[in-house]
């Protein structure tokens, strides 16, 4: 390409990009007012930060803490062990893949990168298998934190529910995935890694702390890995989901005043025109759900930053409970994350079909929640 045909490249793209941003802020400022507008946008960021942010936070250096102690005394490895019969018939994946499973639903998707760049962890998959990793590990990511998010606010069972829904999309997901890859690229139907050269295996030092200082230390060092996950949250949350209130919420009780959460709804409106849609699939009876879905593309930790309004609007019930905790496990930022973790493996090739099966799992996990909440409260 050449040097011209790139500038005018850039130029046709900051023109569309302008275009785009004044005619999105300008109508929603022609709405509620230039002024209020910023104030709510300032407003809405402060409020997340300080009720929403701190408080997941609060969540993730519980959990980072319990997943600490959980692989310091052997339950992660005994979780391992106990779910590697059922890694073949459900997923097509070796057993070993069951630690990916754990360590993502303890952490987030990227934890399973660590394991697929191991090269002893690798050689027990094939190349097809090895991506699809991607999918299998992302279904699963910040599974912990959701789960007890959502019980906080509406009960285990309905929690419980929706990780059924999850791992249903999980599995769905990593099937597709599979099926794509191979359909387009036959050659990867081959061992991941050459054979490995035998070496010397270095028997682990026994530990030799007591029992309450390693209880102690892992509780530490857990809970800052849950700081730190608390950090990196802190964008997703303020950004989108102050956008997403923006384009969800309506007006405060005195009108549009620069109050926190203010906004015009958008979405509601274009999900109403086909709210039968997502009343028959997912359950929703009110359409401001939506941005929960539509935010878990991006990130699962700003979409639980919409929860504490749906529940102070009474909106949050059982069935919405399973299905967002299945689709936000499910996608769990897959949008923000496939691409970047399949590009570290080195298969970029396999971008378009990960995201494609993954698209189609999110929705498949959170139609099976929705009809496995209504055949439970059958029982």
């Amino acid at each position: 390409m050449t040097a011209k045909k790139k500038s005018h490249r850039y130029i046709v793209e900051a023109v569309i990009f302008l275009v785009l941003v004044v005619a999105l802020f300008g109508g929603l400022g022609s709405v509620m007012g230039g002024e209020n507008l910023t104030r709510t946008l300032m407003n809405t960021a402060h409020d997340l930060l300080l009720n929403t942010v701190f408080w997941l936070m609060g969540v993730c250096v519980i959990a980072g803490a319990l997943s600490k102690m959980l692989s310091e005394f052997g339950v992660v490895e005994l979780m391992e062990k106990l779910l590697r019969p059922f890694m073949k018939p459900l997923f097509n994946l070796p057993g070993v893949a069951a630690l990916g499973a754990v360590m993502t639903f303890l952490s987030d998707n990227p934890a399973i990168i660590a394991l697929s760049k191991d090269r002893k962890f690798a050689s027990n998959f094939k190349k097809y298998q090895l991506v699809s990793l991607t999918n299998f590990g992302t279904a699963f990511g910040m599974g912990l934190i959701v789960i007890i998010t959502m019980a906080t606010y509406g009960g285990l069972k309905a929690a419980l529910i929706g990780l059924f829904g999850a791992i249903c999309g999980s599995i769905i997901s990593t099937r597709l995935m599979q099926r794509f890859t191979l359909k387009s690229f036959p050659d990867m139907d081959a061992p991941a890694m050459g054979e490995l050269v035998e070496e010397e295996v270095e028997v682990e030092k026994t530990k030799k702390d007591g029992v309450m200082l390693r209880l102690l230390n892992s509780m530490l060092d857990g809970g800052k890995s849950g700081v730190e996950l608390g950090l990196a949250i802190i964008p997703g949350v303020l950004i989108i989901t102050t956008f997403v209130f923006l384009i969800t919420n309506g007006p405060g009780p005195n009108g549009y005043d620069g109050g926190i959460g203010q906004g015009v709804p958008i979405l509601p409106w274009l999900a109403g025109k086909i709210h039968w849609l997502f009343e028959w699939l997912f359950g929703f009876k009110d359409m401001k759900l939506i941005a929960f879905p539509i935010t878990s593309l991006g990130a699962v930790g700003a979409a639980l930053g919409l929860v504490p309004s749906y529940s102070a609007a009474g909106i949050m019930d059982g069935n919405a409970i399973a299905v967002c905790t299945a689709i936000g496990m499910c996608w769990s930022g897959y949008l923000s994350t496939h691409t970047a973790m399949l590009d570290s493996l080195g298969y970029r090739k396999c971008i378009g079909k990960a995201i494609g099966a993954h698209t189609i799992a999110g929705l498949c996990a959170g139609i099976i929640a929705h009809f496995s909440w209504l055949l439970v409260a059958l029982l």
